[in-house]
């Protein structure tokens, strides 16, 4: 019955009986019934209570239905919320860099201190007779350069890339799997123990002439366990001189390393600056890293020329993140002709990633770490060389002759930006060094690099280029 009619019915009953409207609302079937009501307001009466009662209970119903189904939308939406947050954004086709989790890398560090809030303020104070630096770099940043400025002096017992022949052991083992072998690794040189070399040579019997770069290392090819050069002469080591060198055992280098106040290892399989907090907080160890960075253009210009023998490592660097859906599109090439160019260039990416991360984590670290820390930047290396020299020797508790000014000018004023033989040390033009990647990588590699480093870059102060017109 329409509502009018209802009512209408209702006043009629109303008026016949003189019943209140109040009570007429409120009232049972058995007002309306002993009133002797019409047929259709007796229906009404008899209808209207249950109808309501039901009309209510479907709107509860409804909104007990849209509660689930919001309910059911958030959960489904948090996942995917909270992994926006963590990854980079997209802006004009490429990934832009987001700065990583400032929480995560406080916890590392606040979770060591203890009820005495000078203790780890102590570390930095420790005494000890020996200095031991980490070289902590990636491939393609002017590392062995860096390397090569410690070779060099009468003081250091230097080791150029221990780690490599673990990594060439292991593969395909991911790089993230091989990080804890890499710190123990390093744990143990660092304690001229060199028998942890023997775990990854295979049947291969380990002597001076299987490990460290030992064509070109100044200790292994200098007196007194190789007469070919002395280890207080500056020059570069010529690999076909020391290979004449007979190879000794390592008990013998083992000898050797303990001599030296100073033990410097260079390496670029180390990912993330945290796997080494526990040898910088070992009192015995005291670790000291010196930090290398580089333009990332110039850094992935160098790796494109060096791409195949690169292919392999940036793989294993790939598959250390094959957990997240942004790694697993890298290991994916969209470009099966030009496979080994798309993994060394998807690779930079996870190095700049890296790169961030390490400086947040010194940006939030406590004293004691960063007085144990120095950040170097290749480009003021090369431009200023015996300045930066003078700063790097400061930090390792080691002495400037003029003999390793010569040197450092000399290598930074050669020829032309590299030698046919990429990996090889020699003298180079530090300015076409640092900009050959402005003639080399076309406007897309530009634009690429640059939006999935941008913040590595603000960080370091590289200013991006503008190439949209060029």
């Amino acid at each position: 019955m329409p509502i009018l009619a209802q009512e209408a019915g209702l006043d009629t009953l109303r008026l016949r009986k003189k019943i209140p409207p109040s009570k007429l609302y409120c009232c049972n079937v058995t007002v309306f019934t002993e009133a002797g009501a019409s047929s259709g307001v007796e229906q009404f009466a008899e209808t209207r209570v249950p109808h309501s009662a039901e009309a209510m209970k479907r709107r509860l119903q409804k909104k007990y239905i849209i509660l689930i189904l919001g309910y059911s939308v958030a959960l489904l939406l948090i996942p995917y919320v909270l992994d926006r947050s963590k990854s980079s954004y997209i802006k004009d086709g490429y990934q832009q860099q987001k700065c990583p989790d400032l929480e995560s890398t406080i916890a590392l560090w606040s979770s060591t201190r203890t009820g005495n809030s000078t203790e780890v303020d102590d570390y930095g104070n420790r005494s000890q007779s020996r200095t031991h630096i980490y070289l902590h770099a990636t491939w393609r940043t002017g590392s062995s350069f860096l390397g090569e400025l410690f070779n060099q002096h009468p003081d250091v017992f230097y080791l150029y890339e221990p780690m490599w022949n673990m990594w060439q052991a292991l593969y395909p083992g991911d790089a993230g799997s091989l990080q804890g072998a890499v710190r123990d690794m390093m744990n143990s040189l660092f304690r001229c123990d060199f028998s942890v070399l023997k775990l990854y040579a295979g049947s291969s019997n380990v002597t001076t002439s299987f490990i460290f770069g030992w064509k070109t290392n100044k200790v292994i090819c200098s007196e007194p366990l190789c007469k070919a050069y002395k280890k207080n002469k500056i020059g570069l080591v010529q690999g076909d001189v020391c290979s004449k060198c007979q190879p000794r055992d390592l008990k013998e280098l083992e000898k050797e390393c303990k001599k030296y106040p100073v033990m410097v290892i260079k390496d670029v399989r180390v990912l993330d600056l945290a796997v080494l907090v526990p040898l910088m907080r070992d009192p015995a160890i005291n670790l000291q890293i010196v930090q290398l960075f580089r333009d990332p253009r110039a850094v992935h210009n160098s790796r494109l020329k060096s791409k195949l023998a690169l292919v392999k490592e940036s793989i294993q660097v790939l598959r250390s993140k094959r957990q997240s859906d942004k790694y697993k599109r890298l290991l994916v090439p969209s470009n099966r002709v030009h496979r080994a160019e798309n993994y060394v260039s998807s690779a930079m990416e996870l190095i700049c990633d890296n790169w961030l991360n390490d400086m947040l984590l010194v940006m939030n670290a406590p004293p004691w770490v960063k007085r144990n820390y120095m950040q170097l930047k290749y480009e003021d290396l090369v431009l200023r060389p015996v300045d930066e020299l003078q700063r790097l020797y400061r930090f390792s508790n080691l002495t400037l002759s003029p003999a390793m000014e010569k040197f450092v000018v000399n290598m930074t004023h050669g020829h032309g930006y590299s030698s046919d033989k990429p990996f090889l040390i020699s003298s180079r033009d530090a300015k076409e060094a640092i900009y050959a990647w402005r003639e080399r990588l076309n406007v897309e590699q530009v634009n690429q690099v640059e939006a999935y480093c941008s913040e590595v870059m603000r960080q370091l102060g590289y200013q991006k280029r503008n190439m949209d017109n060029t």
